[in-house]
């Protein structure tokens, strides 16, 4: 991949509820402003190679058996019971000396660690509105790193190659170890929080956006480190909870259109007043056709009080899901912002949209400008695309670093906290069979 140059931008913030143009000037200063510069490979869309077939079961010399042993007996501290790897079997195996029983339980255990480290312990019918692909399982092949643990004999560097990199999950993994075995409720948090770390894929890249629903936050990343973030507002419980994704922003919309879905146009009867009251249409931005069989189409067009403000990311998924502005961006003020059909609005969005554009070699810093003061619709394609992480984390470190718990907006704690106290499951799915709910009303207001 080639090599590119991220902008690190300094901390400079605007006054919530700040006019359009304020926010232009603020962009404008912060994109000004004397920047570090990292070179790094961008992310892109990940090309999986296809998976080396192995043997289920492989020869286990019994020095590296033993160290296998030792590794599952200490699994509790990456939150993991030992006992859900057979490590009883395993132990007596082992004392039998090598031969077929030894290789049969090792390799079976070697399978389950790597499984729920790499991909999660969690199965998917416990993941609530979780529609995230983990390529991990084909990046890193169980059968491959089997192969390197027993021809190899580093056993432990081999099962830890597939653990989490993410800061969080390393401040979890140290809170754990210091929570008092007695206090359950935190440590079956701590671990259920841990686990979804496991459901993403272990490289996240070097720089993405990734929002946290449950904290209300959004972060543009560098190298794990934090550059710039803004509050969001998310979905209501309910079918217009945030699920969760992770997509590629392959755009930037600055002054989109709305096309307003016939749950108003015609369920409200919007449609049949924007074509009886012209004067007012046009006073709140409404164009309104009628097709030969009666169909109404709305479109609310760019401008102040557009319902998806001054930028939308283009980051195509079934779920209708983006980041986007908002005319009331007095909401930001609030502590509880689940307040929204499903997308996620931004806080400070127009200077997101123009940092984007930058960072994507979409446009230069003078044509951003340009673009979002003209007015008019206008998309810019980048050239280099940016993971987008919609995740759910109740247990986190905050924007500021700390490690913190946060309400379980949607309550989706309880089914992954109820599945560790389950037996373990094996022959995971990696694709969710979850309805789809296409987001269609995300409106201005709450």
């Amino acid at each position: 991949m080639k090599a590119w140059r991220t902008i690190l931008l300094a901390g400079v913030t605007v006054a919530l509820g700040a006019p359009v143009a304020a926010q232009q000037i603020q962009a404008q200063r912060v994109l000004n402003q004397d920047a570090e510069v990292v070179t790094a490979p961008m992310t892109s869309a990940v090309t999986l190679p296809p998976a080396p077939l192995y043997p289920a079961i492989m020869q286990w010399p019994l020095t590296n058996a033993r160290l296998l042993l030792a590794y599952a007996e200490r699994v509790g501290a990456e939150g993991l019971d030992p006992a859900d790897y057979a490590v009883k079997d395993l132990r007596a195996a082992i004392e039998t000396g090598e031969g077929v029983q030894l290789d049969e339980a090792a390799s079976q255990t070697f399978t389950w660690l790597v499984e729920d480290l790499r991909d999660g312990r969690t199965p998917m019918d416990a993941r609530r509105q979780w529609f995230v692909i983990d390529p991990d399982a084909d990046l890193t092949p169980t059968g491959q790193l089997m192969e390197r643990a027993t021809t190899t004999g580093a056993v432990a560097a081999a099962i830890d190659s597939v653990l989490p990199t993410h800061p969080d999950y390393a401040a979890l993994k140290e809170t754990l170890a210091a929570t008092p075995q007695n206090q359950t409720t935190k440590r079956d948090l701590i671990r259920a929080n841990m686990d979804r770390w496991r459901w993403l894929q272990r490289d996240l890249g070097v720089q993405y956006l990734l929002t946290n629903v449950p904290e209300f936050q959004l972060r543009l990343t560098v190298n794990n480190n934090i550059i710039r973030s803004y509050r969001t507002i998310v979905g209501k419980p309910g079918r217009t909870a945030t699920p969760q994704l992770a997509e590629t922003v392959e755009g930037v919309i600055f002054n989109p259109t709305w096309t307003v879905p016939q749950s108003i146009v015609k369920g409200e009867g919007l449609g049949a007043r924007v074509l009886g009251n012209p004067g007012w249409a046009r006073a709140n931005g409404y164009r309104g056709s009628r097709a030969e069989n009666g169909f109404i189409t709305v479109v609310q067009q760019p401008g102040p009080g557009n319902s998806l403000g001054q930028m939308k990311l283009d980051m195509p998924n079934p779920h209708s899901i983006f980041l986007h502005d908002t005319p009331s961006r007095n909401l930001f003020a609030s502590d509880n912002r689940a307040l929204s059909h499903g997308c996620v609005r931004v806080e400070r969005a127009l200077e997101l949209a123009m940092t984007i554009a930058i960072l994507g070699q979409g446009a230069t810093r003078e044509e951003t400008v340009t673009i979002s003061t003209s007015g008019e619709y206008t998309r810019v394609p980048v050239k280099k695309s940016m993971p987008v992480y919609i995740t759910y984390f109740t247990m986190a470190r905050d924007i500021d670093g700390q490690l913190r718990t946060f309400n379980d907006l949607y309550g989706r704690d309880a089914a992954v906290i109820a599945s560790f106290k389950a037996p373990r499951v094996g022959n995971r799915s990696r694709v969710t069979d979850e309805e789809v709910i296409e987001i269609v009303d995300d409106l201005q207001t709450s």
